[in-house]
């Protein structure tokens, strides 16, 4: 798995790109506002609250790409350089066959079917570029946005897993259609 060059990711609308540190006071936002954190549940110690937070937050996001342990892009429009939310694939497994998939998004740009193109996009590159075998999501149990998101790209929630780390969490699958399971 390689990252370098950054694979930034165009759709209809939308521009998916490597966050800068010029990003810093909409990054400060997504994770302080309470209507994006509404059902994000962190340790105090992974809470983002300054500017200065912002920036270093986004230089361990390039620390991962640069590891090639996760990656991050910035949401934008078209045409428009600031970001309006994030999506990421993280928490790879040991053999990179299964990743997990987190975003957010300003309130302001949600109901719009943004995050939906974002999401479609990002699946594909999993599958047909990392050559993953499955995708998950955790997501709150309570966030229906979420749940109906997932649901539309085709997550199924798995019942039988848990989140043991957050109980609130309900955990979606999605296989690889590319891959036959034998």
């Amino acid at each position: 798995m390689n990252f370098t060059p950054f694979p930034e990711i165009k759709t209809e609308r939308l521009l998916l790109r490597q966050l800068q540190s010029s990003d810093c006071e909409v990054i400060l936002f997504l994770r302080t506002d309470k209507d994006v954190t509404k059902f994000i549940e962190r340790p105090e110690h992974r809470k983002t609250k300054t500017l200065f937070e912002a920036i270093e937050l986004i230089q361990e996001f390039d620390s991962y790409i640069e590891r090639n342990s996760s990656i991050i892009w910035g949401i934008t429009l078209k045409n428009e350089p600031s970001i309006i939310g994030t999506i990421c694939l993280w928490n790879f497994t040991q053999n990179d066959k299964v990743a997990e998939v987190g975003y957010d998004l300003d309130p302001r740009y949600q109901d719009k079917g943004l995050m939906s193109e974002a999401l479609k996009a990002i699946v594909v590159f999993g599958f047909r570029k990392l050559k993953l075998e499955k995708l998950e999501a955790f997501t709150h149990v309570e966030n229906l946005p979420s749940t109906q998101l997932l649901g539309r790209q085709g997550f199924i929630h798995n019942v039988s897993r848990k989140d043991l780390d957050n109980t609130s969490n309900i955990i979606f699958e999605l296989g690889n259609p590319h891959i036959t399971s034998q």
